[in-house]
C-alpha cells in the first residue's frame, strides 16, 4: 500500500513544518507493516532547508518541482502540479497537513480526482472492509464535537485525509533511510496563476504551546473573565503556558490563540491542569496525548475525570487559591 505525504515548509523559517514530519511517520506506520512505501510531494520556490529529516521518519522518495513563481500561494498551480505526481504515483492514500495552505490545495485535488476527503483527522488506521480488502479509517470529530465519526472511502482511490499539527506522535528512534530526491518535470502554464501578491505579513504567534511542559487551561466553569486570572496566576506560579476551551474563548474569558481542542491547538505537555473544562470531545482532541492530566471540576460526572490521572472535585475558586498558597510556601 502506497502513501503519499504533501510536503510544506513554513514561509518564514524555510524549514518543513512539524506536520509534515508527523505525517510521514504516520504514514510509514499505515504503509510498512502492508510491504508499501512513503512518497513525498512538494512543490515551492526551493526545498525546505532540512528536506533529509523526512527520511529519518519513513520516506522512501520525494518528488519535487520548484520555480521561482511558486514562492507564495497560488492554489490553480499547485492543484496542477500535485494532482499530476499524485496521478504518476497511483498512490492508495494521500495524507495533507491541515494548514492554510492544505486546507486549500487538498479540497481541489479530491474533486479532480473524483474521490472523498476527510478533514481534520485525529486517528488513522487501516483494516479490512468487506471485499474492499484493507482501507483507510478516518476518525474525526463530528456534529459539535459531541461524537466521534468513522469515515471510510471503500471504491474510490487514493483515500485522502487531512490531520492538523500535533495530532499525530513522533518516535524517539529514527530511521536511516536513503535520501532520494527526485525531480518532477512539468510543463508549468502561467495561466495557473490568478493573483498576484503585493505583501505577505506573517502572523506572530502570542502563545508558543511547542516548548510547554505546563499548561493550564480554563473552561466555561470558570464563571467569568475576572476569575480566569485564577487560571493565569497558576499557570505563572507553574511557569507554564495558559491554555483555554472553546467555551472559553466564545464567552470572552481567553483570547483566540489560547483555545486547545479540535478548532484550537493540539498539545502535549507533561502536565496538563484542566479547571472548570467539562470535557467535550472536541477538546479532548487537543489535550489527551499529555503526560499527566489533573482535572478540577465541580461535576464529579464530568468526561473530563475519564481521562484524567488525578480529579479533583470541588470549586476551583477555592481550590486554585489553596496551590497557589502551597507553591508560594514551596517558593
Amino acid at each position: 500500500m502506497k502513501s503519499i505525504v504533501f510536503i510544506e515548509k513554513n514561509p518564514v523559517s524555510g524549514k518543513l513544518r512539524n506536520v509534515s514530519i508527523e505525517l510521514t511517520h504516520k504514514a510509514y506506520t499505515l504503509s510498512n507493516p502492508l510491504k508499501g512505501e512513503v512518497v513525498g510531494i512538494f512543490a515551492g520556490d526551493a526545498l525546505p532547508g532540512n528536506t533529509d529529516e523526512l527520511f529519518r521518519f519513513g520516506m522512501s522518495r520525494l518528488l519535487y518541482f520548484t520555480d521561482a513563481r511558486l514562492k507564495h500561494l497560488h492554489s490553480i498551480a499547485f492543484k496542477h502540479i500535485f494532482e499530476e505526481m499524485i496521478r504518476s504515483e497511483e498512490p492508495d492514500i494521500v495524507l495533507f497537513g491541515a494548514t492554510h495552505t492544505g486546507r486549500d490545495i487538498a479540497p481541489l485535488i479530491a474533486s479532480s480526482l473524483k474521490t472523498g476527503l476527510t478533514a481534520d483527522c485525529t486517528q488513522l488506521y487501516i483494516e479490512d472492509y468487506k471485499d474492499k480488502g484493507k482501507i483507510l479509517y478516518q476518525v474525526r470529530p463530528a456534529f459539535g464535537g459531541n461524537i466521534l465519526a468513522t469515515i471510510i472511502t471503500p471504491d474510490n482511490r487514493p483515500m485522502m485525509a487531512s490531520v492538523r499539527e500535533g495530532v499525530m506522535l513522533l518516535p524517539e528512534e529514527h530511521l536511516n533511510h536513503p535520501v532520494k530526491m527526485e525531480p518532477f518535470t512539468i510543463d508549468f502554464n502561467e495561466s495557473w496563476v490568478k493573483s498576484e501578491f503585493l505583501s505577505v505579513i506573517p502572523k506572530v504567534k502570542k502563545v508558543d504551546f511547542g516548548s510547554a511542559n505546563i499548561i493550564v487551561s480554563g473552561g466555561a466553569g470558570v464563571g467569568s473573565a475576572e476569575n480566569f486570572r485564577l487560571i493565569r496566576e497558576l499557570a505563572n506560579a507553574l511557569k507554564g503556558e495558559v491554555g483555554a476551551s472553546r467555551a472559553a474563548v466564545d464567552f470572552g474569558f481567553a483570547e483566540k490563540d489560547h483555545q486547545i481542542g479540535q478548532t484550537g491547538s493540539v498539545v502535549r505537555p507533561k502536565l496538563y491542569i484542566a479547571c472548570g473544562i467539562s470535557g467535550q470531545i472536541q477538546h479532548r482532541a487537543g489535550m489527551e496525548e499529555s503526560q499527566k492530566i489533573i482535572a478540577i471540576n465541580k461535576d464529579p460526572e464530568a468526561p473530563i475525570f475519564n481521562i484524567a490521572h488525578m480529579g479533583i472535585v470541588g470549586d476551583l475558586s477555592e481550590i486554585i487559591p489553596v496551590m497557589l498558597r502551597y507553591l508560594k510556601e514551596e517558593g
